[in-house]
């Protein structure tokens, strides 16, 4: 009896599965269904919030210098020179007074850079100067001399005739013109060698102040003010021959040395392209300026002259430099070639149209930057464009949403 009564007791207890389910599936699951939708609203929000704030991870790309279809024939290394290179010093002896440079600045042609003590210059000028207005005043008293004997002569010639001055007196006369017109004409030269020797004077003061050859970058300051320069070299120790070695930056090229084996393939105008060591991917069009005409013996090889086609600041002389050697192309090739010059090659994807400009988005300190540019030729899925540095990282496929400014995450792929 109590084992019935227990039995009954746990049906009792025992909840039915089919109430359960009827009771929960039409509303805990809408309810369910309700919250993952809310869900998925607020992180698709947060997740562009999240875009509009940082951009997106993108591709990048470094653009290449255009240098047409041709292939390298002949790879060699060399260094960064400067074809306008030069040691400033004074061309006379002296101390230095003033120093108005320091390494690194950038100076204009004509600009002064140091002053020598004058002190010496100064006194000779002012001698100079005062034995000129001394010899100009003894030429003018010469002239008023010679003026008042050709007066004295002329009226001797109306008087002689009346037989009121003797031939004696009258040839006098004449030769005191003749020789006073003898003085002035030495005075002038007088006059003449003084000016000279002014200029001269003005010339050497001239030298005490030492100015830019021409406009450069001051790339070694060699003396301080207190030190004698000298544009000789004394043997000494106590005398330096120059100020400072200025580089015209506009002059950059390349100087490498080619294996005198392999010198044929290289030839005057050919096209090149130059990589240097401190920008492996940087790409920069050159071409050939000439075959130095002799051989290094003991290297058995040819220098040769390669000038670069892009001005920029991160070209520095003595820079190590990778020079390829192109194959000559054809005429039709030569004159794409010129076209594209300072165009680089980014992939087709990165070119975009916004509003009625072609751009491409740049990255700079992890933020998009849009940069107009304008389209070339294309090339499998490249396309040139010019606008843009070589070397650039460029967004592949940039996204509609994706505006000026924006910070991005570089993923290199």
């Amino acid at each position: 009896m109590d084992s019935k009564n227990n039995a009954d007791l746990l049906d009792k207890l025992r909840i039915d599965r089919s109430q359960r389910e009827f009771k929960q599936t039409p509303r805990a699951r809408w309810l369910a269904l309700a919250v993952g939708a809310l869900l998925a609203a607020l992180a698709a929000a947060g997740y562009f919030l999240f875009v509009r704030d940082t951009a997106m991870a993108v591709g990048t790309a470094s653009a290449f210098a255009a240098t047409g279809q041709s292939t390298a024939v002949l790879q060699a290394s060399g260094y960064v020179t400067a074809e306008r290179e030069a040691t400033v010093s004074a061309q006379i002896q002296g101390m230095l007074t003033q120093v108005d440079f320091q390494e690194g600045q950038y100076v204009h042609r004509g600009q002064i850079l140091a002053r020598l003590d004058d002190s010496t210059q100064r006194a000779v000028l002012a001698e100079a100067r005062a034995q000129l207005g001394a010899l100009r005043a003894r030429s003018v008293e010469d002239l008023v001399q010679l003026r008042l004997a050709r007066l004295d002569l002329a009226r001797d010639q109306a008087l002689i005739g009346e037989h009121l001055v003797s031939e004696q007196g009258f040839d006098d006369a004449r030769a005191q013109v003749d020789s006073l017109a003898a003085q002035v004409l030495t005075q002038e030269h007088n006059v003449a060698v003084a000016l000279a020797g002014l200029q001269a004077a003005e010339v050497q003061e001239g030298y005490t102040v030492v100015r830019a050859p021409f406009s450069g970058v001051v790339v070694d300051k060699q003396a301080q003010m207190g030190e004698t320069i000298s544009p000789f070299f004394g043997g000494g120790g106590f005398t330096q021959t120059g100020i400072a070695t200025l580089v015209a930056m506009n002059s950059l090229e390349v100087d490498v040395d080619v294996n005198e084996a392999y010198i044929d393939r290289v030839h005057a105008g050919q096209p090149a392209v130059a990589v240097l060591d401190a920008y492996p991917s940087w790409r920069i069009p050159a071409h050939v300026i000439a075959i130095v005409p002799t051989a290094d013996k003991s290297k058995a090889t040819v220098r040769v002259r390669v000038a670069l086609g892009s001005e920029d600041p991160r070209i520095l002389p003595q820079m190590g430099v990778r020079v390829s050697f192109l194959r000559h192309s054809s005429s039709a090739e030569r004159a794409r070639s010129r076209l594209a010059v300072g165009m680089v090659w980014v992939p087709e994807s990165a070119v975009v149209r916004r509003g009625a400009r072609q751009v491409v988005f740049v990255v700079e300190d992890r933020r998009a930057r849009m940069k107009a540019v304008t389209l070339g030729r294309r090339r499998a899925d490249l396309r040139a464009v010019r606008g843009i540095d070589a070397g650039s990282t460029v967004v592949r496929a940039p996204p509609r949403r994706l505006a000026d400014g924006a910070r991005v995450i570089v993923k290199n792929d």
